[in-house]
């Protein structure tokens, strides 16, 4: 936006230009954080639930800021002296129509990721697929909702090709409003499952949440879903470009030998290098070769996946423990799909016993017992030997789980026990929902303090 005069942002933000100082150019960058603000810097006070931003935009101009967008309660004309500033009744919204205009300037192709599951590795899978053939911007860690979804945009460069863009919802309504922001050219919709019951009650409903993915795309856009998904297809469109993935879709896995992929793609047949076995993956890299194949990609060569932190990475720790770190998030899906990749990433011959830290899985509503429960005869079909239950809802999980098992109450409790119950060769995996906090059990693992 280095171009883009102080008028020019107000008329895209919707806002009111208070005062413009001595700008010749636009700012560099967006920031909602006031200790972050500095030269070239546009400091964003958003109204929050317990505060109000704005209280620092005079802080932020202070600190050299190049202005401030926040509201008339808190943009005094005579802050004008320090740099530019900029008036709107709802800041936030302000945001997400400058991100809105920034992704118009920009031109490049988005692609929009979401799914009760998978959305995040999807989302590192494609630009590992993109990256090689475009400029490719992906959105970081939890940086996929209405907050920080337009702050991705706003940080792509001049230049950009590529944008992929994880959308999160909790609730209806919320991919709408993502939607609305990003005006993706294509919409990955990686799975439908029971998360976030608790709010929406059912599983049709989550469909249809993660389904305004679907209404929000323009004429002749593509979706790309999941073969076979009987819950989207009240969602679908004549006017959009479908394509499917998995058994029986558009795009399936014909052959795996190793790390060597055959997909076929339509009339295609592709031939990849996937450093990967874990099932999940592969099928997510169906929707990722699918999604770039849309915007004109096709994808080739070796596929050099970096997953974000928390999503599957492995570790090697002293004694040959294999540490799989899954502990960012989880839900019935993710679970089964873990304690699948514990039973296939440690044969027996390397990894005499499997052991498992599974937290509590929030906000599943009132069969919340059920689902723990079943994760607990899931562990026991993966050959778990040792399992550790981290948290109430957890516990549950213990009653249909027929090895050595430990309910604990906490992560610090369990971080605790575990170097007691370690053998050499062990594989661990380590996986609940974000609000259990198991980081602190793999940290304490890797620097072997725990």
């Amino acid at each position: 936006m280095r171009a883009w005069s102080a008028q020019h942002i107000a008329v895209c933000a919707g806002a009111t230009l208070v005062a413009a100082a001595d700008a010749d150019e636009g700012p560099e960058r967006v920031v909602i954080d006031s200790r972050e603000a500095g030269p070239g810097d546009l400091f964003f006070g958003l109204v929050g639930a317990s505060d109000d931003g704005g209280r620092f935009a005079e802080q932020a101009l202070r600190a050299g800021a190049w202005g401030v967008l926040t509201t008339a309660t808190h943009t005094d004309a005579s802050l004008g002296r320090r740099g530019v500033v900029l008036s709107a009744q709802d800041p936030l919204r302000a945001l997400q129509r400058l991100a809105r205009a920034w992704r118009r300037e920009l031109g490049a192709g988005v692609i929009g990721v979401t799914g009760s599951t998978g959305k995040t590795s999807t989302k590192d899978l494609l630009y590992a697929v993109l990256a090689p053939h475009r400029r490719t911007i992906a959105s970081r860690g939890n940086f996929n909702t209405e907050i920080g979804l337009p702050l991705e945009i706003l940080g792509a460069p001049a230049g950009t090709e590529v944008l992929v863009l994880e959308m999160a919802m909790r609730g209806a309504g919320q991919i709408a409003e993502l939607v609305w922001v990003a005006e993706p050219d294509v919409g990955v919709i990686v799975s439908i499952g029971p998360v976030h019951l608790e709010l929406l009650g059912s599983i049709e409903a989550i469909a249809a949440a993660k389904a305004e993915l679907i209404a929000g795309l323009a004429p002749g856009a593509t979706a790309v879903i999941p073969a076979g998904e009987a819950l989207l297809e009240p969602h679908m469109r004549d006017d959009l470009e479908v394509v499917t993935f998995g058994e029986g879709g558009d795009v399936r896995l014909l052959a795996a030998d190793g790390e060597h992929l055959e997909i076929e793609l339509g009339d295609e047949r592709l031939e990849l290098e996937a450093p990967f076995t874990q099932a999940h993956l592969r099928r997510n890299l169906l929707a990722a070769v699918a999604a770039a194949r849309a915007l004109g990609v096709v994808a080739s060569g070796r596929v050099e996946l970096e997953l974000s932190p928390g999503r599957g990475q492995r570790a090697q720790l002293p004694d040959g423990v294999l540490l799989i770190d899954d502990c960012y998030n989880a839900n019935p899906m993710s679970m089964r799909a873990a304690l699948e990749d514990l039973a296939l990433s440690a044969p027996r011959d390397k990894h005499p016993r499997r052991v498992a830290v599974l937290g509590d899985m929030l906000e599943l509503g009132p069969d919340e017992r059920r689902f723990h429960e079943e994760i607990g005869a899931a562990a026991d079909e993966a050959d778990v030997d040792v399992l550790i239950t981290v948290g109430p809802l957890a516990a549950a999980m213990t009653d249909r789980f027929d090895g050595e098992a430990y309910p604990v109450a906490d992560a610090e409790e369990a971080a605790s026990l575990l170097p007691e119950l370690l053998a050499p060769g062990d594989a661990v995996l380590v996986k609940a929902s974000r609000g259990v906090g198991l980081e602190v059990v793999c940290r304490a693992l890797e620097a072997g303090v725990a």
